[in-house]
């Protein structure tokens, strides 16, 4: 293969770009170091962390399918691979299927609830580009599609052996929910700020997003979502026990949510798509809130 054609797969694949990610893996290791009461040990991280990746990646192919005929009318999304032709949708689909299998194989090597919840997981992948046709908040669902290694950590931490799907509540925590709960506000948050870039395209084109359904309470709504995601797991953290450093890392995480608001006020494109970009310093400081609440406590290896 080509150099040229490497660099259209890895464009695909925003692999240039890994704010992506980065939203998805903080709130996953923040579960999965939460469920195993510190340190998870490598496996357990390197199964979660690749698999973030892979699974985002194959999103993106899987979204850029989806949207190809919608992104030829939108000027920060005109010349994506798929939409330009660059790439055929067969050859996008191959890659992300194959990036798909890679992340099940990681799968594998975990448990059987965790391998069960696998399936819900790809499913809301699958339902969101397809979403915003359909519902007036799409970024909800891409919520629980980003949102949904958090149980999922807590299946590969506690989960048996056992196949059935009676084996999953068991194996997840009502506490894992709510802390998806919580993060789903988070990707409203920034998922918003992100939709706010391409307001005008989506109107013309008939595409619906939170930024267009929230109307000009927009930047109310971005703030409110980000006060519900920290205030929420500031209390579940406050309740397990996560001490003093847990709750610097929440009012390190607000910090940024009060800078983002100066960068969306008068609502230009750069200042939200800035605001989007640099959103995963949220995450990245309540996870290291987690961590260092684990290892003042004594916990930080198992």
């Amino acid at each position: 293969m080509s150099s040229s054609r490497v660099a259209l797969y890895l464009d695909l694949i925003r692999w240039n770009r890994p704010a992506g990610w980065l939203l998805l893996l903080w709130p996953t290791l923040s579960a999965l170091w939460i469920a195993c009461d510190g340190f998870p040990g490598w496996h357990l991280l390197t199964v979660f962390t690749l698999g973030t990746i892979l699974m985002r990646s194959a999103g993106c192919c899987i979204n850029d399918v989806a949207d190809r005929e919608f992104d030829k009318h939108v000027k920060r999304t005109a010349q994506r691979p798929v939409t330009s032709g660059a790439l055929s949708v067969k050859a996008a689909l191959t890659f992300g299927a194959v990036l798909a299998l890679l992340a099940f194989g990681l799968v594998l090597t975990t448990n059987p609830p965790t391998i069960l919840m696998s399936f819900a997981a790809l499913a809301v992948t699958l339902a969101y580009p397809y979403a915003k046709r359909l519902v007036s908040m799409p970024q909800a669902v891409l919520g629980v599609a980003f949102s949904f290694g958090i149980p999922m950590a807590f299946a590969a931490a506690t989960g048996g052996r056992d196949w059935s799907l009676a084996a999953i509540p068991a194996a997840v925590p009502a506490l894992a929910w709510w802390l998806l709960v919580g993060n789903l506000f988070w990707v409203l948050a920034y998922d918003t700020e992100y939709a706010m870039v391409d307001r005008d395209d989506d109107l013309r084109i008939g595409i619906r997003t939170s930024a267009i359904t929230l109307g000009r309470f927009d930047v109310a709504g971005v703030m409110a979502f980000y006060a519900v995601y920290l205030l929420s797991w500031l209390y579940l953290g406050l309740k397990l026990g996560l001490g003093p450093l847990y709750s610097v890392g929440i009012v390190v995480g607000a910090l940024q949510a009060g800078w983002h608001f100066t960068l969306i006020w008068d609502r230009t494109r750069d200042g939200c798509f800035r605001a989007f970009r640099v959103n995963h310093w949220v995450g990245a400081a309540v996870f290291a809130g987690v961590v260092l609440s684990f290892v003042a406590s004594g916990h930080a290896l198992r």
